[in-house]
């Protein structure tokens, strides 16, 4: 069947260098000395170690749990020992750490008990969480957890599901050599891809410049009667990206601000689908994958590597030339000179190129942009590259969001066409990274701000509520003292004069509520005073002597004596001379 084909903006046709690896089948590596699984390899969330030094593992046992829902679990690929849970070099342009899980291994390859399910009578959400568990992502190079991507939009209907096998990056050729010896397996992964997000269409689209791949997956699909449609694009790269795959086969341009899913339409690589159904069909977790072994090497060749093998040893496989002076990871395009021969195989390596001058020469020196515009032509996304470089250069990242440098997919078809051979792609990384670290330190400024005012707003708010108890506590003991007072003035003493009649009172004057509040507070300290005296009295009496009786009543003859002189003040001690004065 025939369909009309899009295009996309730009592109260019670099030497493609795939022959060399697609001469013998897929080999099977060796198991390694020792085996460093890295714990984040996908994007999200970063697994959390479930094993420590000196634990017994088994094959597929489950090492890493995954922390949130877009993150995807890392199981062990080989039985052995844990010798350490400890940071060591990943293979990332940083050369920066990972926490990682380093396996002996025991050579007995024991598997954990696992089979196969039937996931027809599994609900949807079981089926999104059982990939997620065998740490299944997307192995076209993005790593983004496939489950996360099983989920259909709620108010779009999903049109198309688009699987790739374009593989348009030079030297790369595992995807080629999966879909040739193993095409009935990846039909049967896009098999549970459609029946998760029922698409009215399903699209295979594979570059015409694999025909043994697409006559492969052709014959696979009409064995198992699917009304799938294997479709030949043409050689352009990046072809392979999702969305100019997508363009290409439903013409539909996916916005930078939006998802595929939003526009109706879905994309996974065929490895992917492949991975999916081994998760499935034999309850395999995802513990190794196809990566070409290439570049300046006497046998290149795909072989199946479990994750987490050191590079180096897979590299020897290939026989390396002795002038190899580093491994590339990924193709000549987007990918990366590793920091260290030692890092391993991971997830999204799909690739590794044994690095020389003769293959890649020296670039010459950077000349000054002469804009020309060849990187807007050629640029997939329709972006002004040699706008970005300048203001990028300049460190003016504000105005290299204004020309959408977050849209960039790092292709490299702009530094490939740059005629003053300017490593454009570096400094669009350049750019994202400092506008990432500033946005870091933004937020976690923002936090502090925010901590620090949450403080101060609990300060005030415990501060006026201790005025506020401390408020009603003086309201209360006014009132009540206000209370007495208006007691004691209604209550006026009875006096009587000489001849025993009643003494007329004048009216009673008003009173002062702060002085009756004064008056109340004595008197209630003079009761005081009166029961502590009281409680003070001696007690076991009952049962003196005459003796002791009467000293006792000498004592407190005494002290009423001295308590009436204090009572009456100076007058009492003035003397009788100075009174009849």
């Amino acid at each position: 069947m025939l369909m009309n084909l899009f295009k996309f903006k730009g592109g260019v046709k670099p030497p493609t260098n795939k022959t060399q690896s697609t001469g013998l089948p897929i080999g099977q590596a060796p198991l390694p000395s020792r085996l460093v699984v890295p714990l984040h390899q996908s994007i999200g969330g970063m697994p959390r170690p479930v094993v420590a030094a000196g634990d017994k593992l088994l094959k597929g046992q489950l090492i890493g749990e995954a922390d949130g829902w877009i993150s995807a679990a890392v199981h062990a690929p080989t039985s052995g020992t844990v010798t350490e849970v400890a940071m060591h070099v990943q293979p990332h342009p940083s050369g920066l750490d990972a926490l990682c899980v380093v396996i002996e291994p025991d050579g007995k390859d024991e598997w954990i008990s696992h089979g196969p399910l039937d996931y027809s009578a599994m609900t949807p959400e079981a089926v999104r969480e059982h990939l997620q568990q065998c740490g299944v992502v997307g192995l076209g190079g993005a790593v983004f957890p496939t489950h996360g991507k099983l989920t259909p939009a709620k108010s779009v209907p999903m049109d198309e599901l688009v699987i790739n096998g374009a593989e348009c990056e030079p030297f790369i050729t595992c995807d080629d050599l999966l879909m040739r010896e193993r095409a009935e397996e990846v039909v049967r992964g896009i098999g549970i891809f459609r029946d998760l997000l029922q698409p009215k269409k399903v699209l295979i689209g594979i570059e015409d410049n694999k025909p043994e791949a697409a006559a492969a997956m052709r014959a696979a699909v009409d064995a198992l009667n699917e009304p799938f449609l294997v479709v030949q694009v043409p050689t352009l790269y990046p072809a392979g990206g999702a969305k100019q795959l997508i363009r290409v086969l439903t013409g539909k341009e996916v916005p930078a601000s939006k998802r595929s899913t939003d526009l109706g339409v879905q994309c996974f690589n065929v490895a992917t689908a492949y991975t999916a159904w081994r998760a499935i069909a034999h309850g395999e977790p995802v513990i190794s994958r196809l990566v070409t072994v290439t570049g300046n090497v006497d046998a290149p060749r795909n072989y199946e590597v479990l994750i987490g093998t050191p590079m180096d040893e897979l590299l020897k496989l290939a026989n390396p030339h002795p002038d190899t002076d580093g491994i590339i990871m990924g193709g000549p395009m987007m990918g990366f000179l590793v920091p260290d021969a030692q890092v391993p195989v991971i997830k999204a390596t799909n690739c590794l190129i044994a690095h020389d001058d003769r293959l890649f020469p020296p670039k010459a020196p950077e000349m000054p942009c002469i804009r020309c515009g060849a990187c807007a032509e050629a640029c997939p996304h329709e972006l002004q590259p040699f706008e970005m470089y300048w203001f990028a250069r300049a460190k003016n990242f504000g105005k290299t969001q204004e020309y959408h440098i977050f849209d960039c997919i790092e292709c490299g078809c702009c530094s490939f066409v740059c005629p003053s051979r300017i490593p454009l792609v570096q400094y669009f990384r350049f750019a994202k990274s400092e506008i990432w670290a500033r946005e870091r330190d933004k937020n976690a400024a923002d936090g502090a701000k925010a901590r620090f005012e949450f403080k101060q707003q609990r300060e005030e708010r415990e501060k006026a509520e201790k005025a506020e108890k401390l408020a009603r506590a003086a309201a209360a003991q006014a009132a009540r003292k206000a209370v007495e007072a208006a007691a004691a003035a209604e209550a006026p003493p009875a006096a009587t004069g000489s001849a025993g009649n009643a003494t007329p009172q004048a009216a009673p004057a008003p009173v002062d509520a702060e002085k009756a509040a004064r008056m109340a507070t004595i008197q209630a300290a003079m009761e005081r005073a009166k029961a502590q005296r009281e409680a003070a009295q001696p007690k076991n009496t009952d049962a003196v002597k005459a003796a002791q009786q009467k000293e006792i009543d000498a004592i407190e003859a005494r002290r009423q004596a001295a308590h009436l002189t204090d009572a009456a003040g100076p007058a009492a001690t003035t003397p009788a001379s100075e009174k009849a004065e």
